[in-house]
């Protein structure tokens, strides 16, 4: 089912995109292989957006960002291993450049937010497409990162979500990878978010679920190994 943000935002750029564009993104996200990014992360990113709507320069490109970082999502190349996730973005920004009809500017502004989800923690802005965009992009990155805040449940269930769009790997090879990104994000501190208003917001509960996250996934891999 698309949600109220998802067909209020696309309202009001669909004109600027060709017209087989929806059904691309509709049929991206309704892939089955699919768990956390589906049209429930796009819808909740959507509204998130619209709760920070006042700190955004340009919402409407930020919102074509949100529909087009993740159409392309594959976990497992052709040659059995795992796809990095740095090519999924580019093909993603790829596919914005071939359904797009904003205007150069606005096109490579977007291209440049998709493109910084390869990296969210290090990514700046080159350009400054417009007055405001590398603050748009850092409002862009902490509302893709938003779910590390969400209460525990969510947060566990993301996880659970994520573990499904990786069935395919061998659960010791998951848990280190999932470990790995964990470790990451929580060696950032109040870095983690870039703007005052989302780190405010979101930073204290995602490190306490950072932190809950690390204990169990260690307990896992160090149970896994004794197993073995």
């Amino acid at each position: 089912m698309i949600s109220q943000p998802v067909q209020t935002y696309w309202d009001q750029i669909a004109s600027r995109h060709h017209p087989n564009a929806f059904a691309t993104l509709d049929a991206a996200y309704r892939e089955p292989q699919r768990g956390y990014h589906d049209w429930s992360h796009i819808g909740d990113l959507l509204a998130k957006l619209d709760d920070f709507k006042a700190l955004a320069v340009r919402s409407d490109l930020i919102a074509a960002a949100i529909f087009w970082h993740d159409a392309v999502y594959v976990t497992r190349d052709s040659d059995g291993l795992l796809r990095p996730d740095a090519e999924n973005v580019r093909a993603s920004a790829e596919l914005f450049d071939r359904h797009s009809k904003f205007d150069h500017m606005e096109s490579a502004a977007v291209h440049d937010l998709i493109m910084a989800t390869a990296d969210h923690l290090n990514a700046r802005a080159a350009t400054e497409h417009y007055a405001g965009f590398a603050r748009d992009l850092d409002l862009f990155l902490d509302l893709d990162l938003s779910s590390l805040g969400a209460p525990w449940p969510i947060f566990a269930r993301n996880l659970e979500q994520l573990r499904f769009e990786y069935g395919w790997v061998p659960e010791p090879l998951f848990c280190l990878g999932r470990l790995q990104m964990i470790d990451t994000f929580a060696a950032r501190g109040d870095a983690l978010y870039r703007r005052d208003e989302t780190r405010s917001l979101w930073n204290d509960r995602a490190h306490e679920n950072l932190a809950r996250a690390q204990v169990e996934l260690r307990r896992q891999v160090a149970r896994l190994a004794s197993s073995a």
